[in-house]
């Protein structure tokens, strides 16, 4: 028999700041969170705008990625009621601390090609290992102070989804009771670079998702971890569910390294999946989907299509939102982020609405809850992701 999957507390920062009342006051008022970057010069792109937290350039080292993973995976035990020296596997989808990178490198450009490690200036060589996903997944659960197994997941958009979904594997099998998922993605120049120069981020400093004149995506800050744990181990210790993962899925469609397949394959096939292991193979319990929802040309027609796909007999009667019409796309953030803003959605009640939303696209033509919050009693949430090279995440949540 699988063991029941719940979670018990969580951390979240985004450009909005730390914490779920940052996330009501913007996800969930529709508040935009776009405004011109100072964190790099952006003068050779064509466009500064990105959901970055307000720190300036001289303030980045506070942002790092390391120092913001360890702030949220502490709150995140705080809430669980778990200390230091817990037995726990620490879970972690990112690409690394870019920062770091591009830091390094700009200053090894000042070094002769015979330069000796001993004439890297100091701290740089440090910085770089920071920036290692695997050695973040260390220092995170060293600051901890957990001990377990340690994973990072590096597979793009999908990352802390897989994270989160490889924790409910483990547990439901009982091979471990509790684990530490988390993610990041803070806005740095070398990913910025290679969205500008494909020429997928938006024109008009907006992000429109599934709307007809959306122009394409904008990054943004976004850090989180949640505890997951099997429902019998936190009920020994006295520790209250915030909701419950009913069911998940991921699935590969491979059509192309960069475009979605365009009826959604992968993506219905995950959604499936995580549908029957809740026992709804239809989602007639579900009342909400957060989607992935880039706000680009390609993706927002084929997960449409994809949903329809997947629930061919509901779908029209299940609000829609993507919620990086505030946040911007968080990358390999995006799926423990946006977990949590659907976990908030059912706590409070609340489907948080896709911002930005103008006039309605012929391909897209769901319920998307434009524009404005709107009052629900959702039992069960669909939140969903899709990445480069076609691999895509579903999750159900459940609320207690």
């Amino acid at each position: 028999m699988s063991a029941e999957v719940t979670v018990t507390g969580f951390g979240v920062r985004t450009a909005f700041g730390t914490g779920a009342e940052a996330l009501r006051r913007g996800v969930f008022a529709g508040v935009p969170s776009f405004t011109p970057t100072t964190r790099f010069d952006t003068g050779p792109y064509r466009t500064p705008m990105a959901a970055a937290a307000p720190d300036g350039p001289d303030a980045v080292e506070d942002w790092a990625l390391r120092y913001a993973l360890a702030r949220c995976g502490a709150e995140a035990l705080d809430m669980a009621g778990l200390r230091p020296g817990t037995e726990a596997a620490v879970l972690l989808g990112a690409a690394g601390d870019h920062t770091s990178v591009t830091r390094y490198w700009r200053t090894a450009d000042s070094l002769s090609p015979s330069s000796s490690t001993e004439r890297v200036p100091d701290g740089a060589t440090a910085r770089y290992a920071d920036a290692v996903p695997a050695h973040l997944a260390e220092l995170l659960a060293g600051g901890l102070g957990l001990t377990g197994p340690r994973l990072t997941f590096t597979n793009a958009c999908v990352a802390s989804a897989a994270a989160i979904i490889h924790a409910c594997r483990l547990i439901s099998s009982g091979r471990i009771d509790t684990a530490v998922c988390a993610g990041g993605y803070l806005v740095e120049e070398e990913t910025f670079g290679k969205f500008d120069s494909g020429r997928a981020l938006s024109r008009d400093g907006m992000v429109r998702p599934f709307s007809a004149d959306r122009s394409g995506l904008l990054l943004g800050d976004g850090v989180a971890a949640v505890v997951l744990e099997s429902a019998e181990h936190a009920r020994r210790r006295g520790a209250r569910p915030l909701t419950t993962i009913a069911g998940w899925g991921a699935a590969t469609d491979a059509h192309h390294i960069a475009q979605p397949h365009p009826e959604g394959v992968g993506l219905a096939r995950a959604a499936r999946q995580a549908l029957r292991l809740a026992g709804d193979p239809d989602g007639a319990t579900l009342g909400y989907v957060n989607a992935h929802g880039t706000g680009t040309k390609y993706n927002d027609g084929a997960e449409t299509r994809g949903l329809r796909a997947a629930l061919p007999e509901r779908v029209e009667s299940i609000p829609v939102s993507s919620t990086k019409s505030t946040t911007g796309h968080l990358l390999e953030a995006a799926g423990v982020v946006e977990f949590v803003i659907t976990m908030l959605a059912l706590m409070d009640g609340v489907l948080p609405p896709t911002a930005g939303y103008g006039r309605p696209d012929p391909e897209c033509d769901l319920d998307y809850v434009p524009n404005q919050p709107r009052q629900a009693d959702p039992r069960r949430a669909l939140t969903i992701n899709a990445a480069f090279g076609g691999a895509n995440t579903a999750l159900v949540l459940e609320r207690p």
